[in-house]
């Protein structure tokens, strides 16, 4: 089932970076290792928001902190751009050793440059996926300003990055001048994809047409539209993670998702339903080779993260609903063309005994060339579909224990 852990990995400088490893519910579909921003942390919305994604489509998902930022020791006035690449590699062996080699490598921002940077240090990595890259490490002083001359001279200085205070050595600076992302991308001759918004601020669109020209294919690109650099619109966040997985798909994780190590209950394959551990609410949902996400709307405390349990019965009916009409018109061979059936739910009181009664309301779209009296037996035949029947009667739930 699914599993969500903290954990300590040894960095490249000798400190423990702090890392955060999510698997998903049954046997995950392949393992992804995830680079975050400059200046950033593993937690970071996007970051965080991606992982979870790739989690509930069935990738297990290993990012962490590199040294010096978020809760991993070391101070990050002494790494460099060399060391982020290393502390990257090093979080790759880690996952290696557990037996869960990343075959997926994703990076965003600075963490993508470092992803491609380190392409020939990741052997397990069969796909590549950078996200508002640059394409250039050196691109990252374009935000110390007026403080690289001080940096120069004296050696270091405090530069204000996302409203933090962070000190810069001129190590870091000699160090992505010598960087050398483009050589690496264009050596890689492994799968990648190119994410970026065609208005980012921050890392230009130009920088996404130099890793994309330079690579070999396989290679794909795909813009991110009205996205920012961080991508702070959740809804942002989720398109991303998605056509991660899509694309993925086809190069570095199983297409399937392997059925979940539940056993038949009575004949019956059950559904699994298990807390994610994220949020107050949040569960998975799984039956054989689907999982999904169950939760309550931000407004009772939840997080919105999936349908709520109401919404999954209100799907059940709609989904049985139309399923019982497809069979129905394709035993008669009526010209159904499509059948859609929206299905809400609510409270009522019985004015009989002043009892609570649930009220399913169902609306039902058949398009077709069917006459009036095809029409009134389709509805009639929409009453018959067994999870009607069920709700409709009185069920019995029996409910035990598990040892």
């Amino acid at each position: 089932m699914a599993h969500r852990s903290q954990v300590q990995i040894p960095g490249s400088l000798g400190h423990k970076l702090a890392a955060r490893f999510e698997l998903p519910a049954g046997t995950p579909r392949g393992f992804a290792i995830f680079a975050h921003c400059f200046a950033c942390s593993k937690d970071q919305f996007a970051t965080a928001r991606i992982a979870r994604q790739l989690v509930q489509l069935g990738v297990g998902v290993l990012r962490f902190d590199f040294t010096g930022l978020g809760f991993s020791e070391g101070d990050f006035s002494d790494t460099t751009f060399s060391s982020n690449i290393d502390d990257l590699v090093a979080a790759s062996q880690w996952m290696e050793e557990q037996g869960m080699a990343p075959t997926l490598a994703i990076g965003h921002s600075l963490g993508g440059a470092a992803v491609l940077a380190a392409a020939s240090k990741l052997p397990t990595v069969k796909a590549f996926v950078s996200i508002a890259a640059p394409s250039c490490a050196k691109h990252v002083t374009e935000n110390f300003g007026s403080q690289i001359s001080e940096i120069e001279t004296k050696g270091e200085a405090d530069v204000q990055l996302a409203g933090r205070t962070f000190k810069i050595k001129k190590q870091f600076l000699d160090d992505v001048e010598d960087a050398r992302v483009i050589e690496s991308v264009r050596n890689m001759k492994r799968p990648l994809l190119v994410m970026h918004s065609p208005i980012d601020q921050t890392v230009g669109i130009e920088n996404a047409n130099d890793i994309f020209m330079a690579a070999m294919h396989p290679k794909s690109f795909v813009s991110l539209d009205d996205s920012d650099h961080l991508l702070t619109d959740r809804e942002d966040a989720k398109y991303v993670a998605g056509v991660i997985a899509a694309w993925a798909t086809h190069y570095a994780i199983a297409a399937r998702k392997d059925k979940a190590s539940v056993e038949p209950v009575n004949g019956n394959e059950p559904v699994v339903v298990e807390e994610t551990q994220r949020g107050s609410y949040e569960n998975w949902v799984v039956t054989g080779d689907y999982r999904g996400v169950a939760d309550e709307p931000v407004d009772v405390g939840g997080d919105g993260a999936g349908p709520t349990p109401y919404q999954y019965m209100n799907a059940a009916l709609g989904a049985c609903t139309s399923m019982t009409l497809r069979m129905y018109a394709q035993r008669k061979g009526w010209p159904v063309d499509k059948v859609s059936v929206s299905v809400t739910h609510e409270k009522s009181r019985n004015e009989v005994d002043s009892s609570d009664l649930d009220v399913f309301n169902r609306e039902i779209t058949i398009l077709g060339d069917l006459n009036a009296e095809q029409r009134t037996k389709m509805m009639e035949i929409a009453d018959k579909c067994p999870v009607h029947r069920t709700l409709h009667r009185v069920s019995s739930i029996h409910t035990t224990e598990s040892t």
